[in-house]
C-alpha cells in the first residue's frame, strides 16, 4: 500500500541506532572492569559484587550537565561534555568515600546525528576511564519533535560503594579542622545560564584570549574527576569530610557536610579568582556574594582534615595534578548562619 506507515517515516531511524551502538562498542568496551558480566545488548547491565567487601555500602547519583550542553551545541563540540556528565555524577558520590563502580547514561535527541551521538558517549566513556568506573549500559532516545534539530539532553547515573566502616559522613569533622580547596579546571557544569546571560551581554567574545587560552576553550574545559586521586588519598590521610563544588557554589555546598553545631569560616583572599572566572564577574557585573555561590571560583572540590594533615594532603594531590590551597577552618557554628565568608 503506498500510504503505509514506517518508523522511519514517523521520525525514528532504527538503522542510524543500530550504527551508534556498533561504533560505541569498542570505546564502552575499555571502560569495562573484571566484576562486568557480559556485554552491550541485554536488558539490564551486570556487575558482580561478591568477594569485594565485607559490608559494602551503596551510593548513587544522578546529574546531567545543565545548560553547558548549549554552549557545546553552538561550538558543535561533543566531544567532552560526556566527562562533564561523568564527573559531576562520580564526585558526588565520592564525597561519601564511594568508589564509583558503574555508570549508566540517557541520551535523547529529536532527530539522531550518528557522528554526534558517538561523540558525545565518547566522551562519557573517557570520563569512566578516567573515574575507573564501568560504562555498563545506557539508553539512546531519538524523540521526533520533543527537540529542535541538533538539539540532545543528556542525564547519567552511577553506583559506587564503600566499606560501611570507612564511610565519611562528616561526624568525625570538629572546630579546629582545615578546609582544603582543590583546583577546579573551570566553572565545571554548573552556572552556564548566568554564563550565557553573560557572554549574550559581552556579545559573544568566544576567541577572547584570557592569558593564553581563548575563553570558548576556558568555559568549556571539562570537569575535572577527582576519583583516583581522592581514593589514592583516603589510604593514607585522615580525612574527615569532602565536598564536591557544584550548584550553590562555595557558599552552600561545604557546609552540607558539615555537622549541626559547627561552621566554616572562609578566606576571601585565600579565594583567588583564575581568569575565567574573573572575567565573568567583572564582564556580568556579578557581586562577589553572587559569584560564591553560583560558581565553584576555581575550587572544585574541598577536603576537611586535621591541620597537621595538610602538608601531606597537599603533597599526595600534587603527585596527581591537583594544586591545592587552605581557604578555610571549621569552627563553632554563631546562631543560624553557619558560613562566613570574609
Amino acid at each position: 500500500m503506498s500510504d503505509a506507515l514506517t518508523y522511519r517515516a514517523a521520525g525514528v531511524d532504527i538503522d542510524a541506532g543500530n550504527a551508534v551502538v556498533e561504533r560505541i562498542k569498542p570505546l564502552v568496551k575499555r571502560t569495562f572492569r573484571p566484576e562486568v558480566m557480559g556485554g552491550l545488548g541485554g536488558f539490564g547491565g551486570l556487575f558482580d559484587l561478591s568477594g569485594r567487601y565485607k559490608e559494602p555500602v551503596l551510593v548513587s547519583g544522578t546529574d546531567g550537565v545543565g545548560t553547558k550542553l548549549k554552549l557545546a551545541q553552538i561550538l558543535n563540540r561533543h566531544d567532552t561534555i560526556g566527562i562533564d556528565l561523568v564527573g559531576m555524577c562520580v564526585n558526588d558520590v565520592l564525597v561519601q568515600g564511594a568508589e564509583p563502580l558503574f555508570f549508566l547514561d540517557y541520551f535523547a535527541t529529536g532527530k539522531l546525528d550518528v557522528d554526534t551521538t558517538v561523540a558525545v558517549v565518547g566522551g562519557i566513556a573517557k570520563g569512566c576511564e578516567l573515574a575507573g568506573c564501568a560504562l555498563i549500559g545506557g539508553e539512546t532516545a531519538e524523540m521526533p519533535d520533543m527537540y529542535p534539530p541538533g538539539e540532545y539532553d543528556l542525564a547519567g547515573f552511577t553506583v559506587g560503594a564503600v566499606e560501611k566502616s570507612q564511610m565519611l559522613s562528616g561526624d568525625a569533622i570538629v572546630a579546629g579542622d582545615v578546609i582544603l580547596g582543590v583546583a577546579s579546571s573551570g566553572p565545571h557544569s554548573n552556572g552556564y545560564s548566568l554564563i550565557r546571560k553573560i557572554l549574550e551581554r559581552a556579545g559573544n567574545p568566544l576567541d577572547l584570549d584570557l592569558g593564553g587560552i581563548k575563553l570558548a576553550d576556558a568555559l568549556m574545559a571539562p570537569t575535572t574527576i577527582y576519583v583516583k586521586s581522592m581514593l589514592e588519598l583516603l589510604k593514607s590521610i585522615p580525612v574527615h569530610g569532602m565536598a564536591h563544588i557544584t550548584g550553590g557554589g562555595l557558599k552552600e555546598n561545604i557546609i552540607r557536610v558539615v555537622p549541626e553545631g559547627l561552621g566554616i569560616a572562609l578566606d576571601a583572599g585565600a579565594i583567588v579568582l583564575p581568569p575565567v572566572f574573573d572575567w565573568l564577574m567583572r564582564e556580568g557585573n556579578v557581586a562577589r556574594e553572587e559569584m560564591w555561590r553560583t560558581f565553584n571560583c576555581g575550587i572544585g572540590f574541598t577536603v576537611i582534615l586535621p591541620r597537621d594533615a595538610v602538608a601531606a594532603a597537599a603533597a599526595a594531590l600534587a603527585r596527581h595534578g591537583l594544586a591545592s590551597s587552605v581557604i578555610g577552618d571549621v569552627v563553632p557554628a554563631q546562631g543560624d548562619e553557619r558560613v562566613h565568608i570574609g
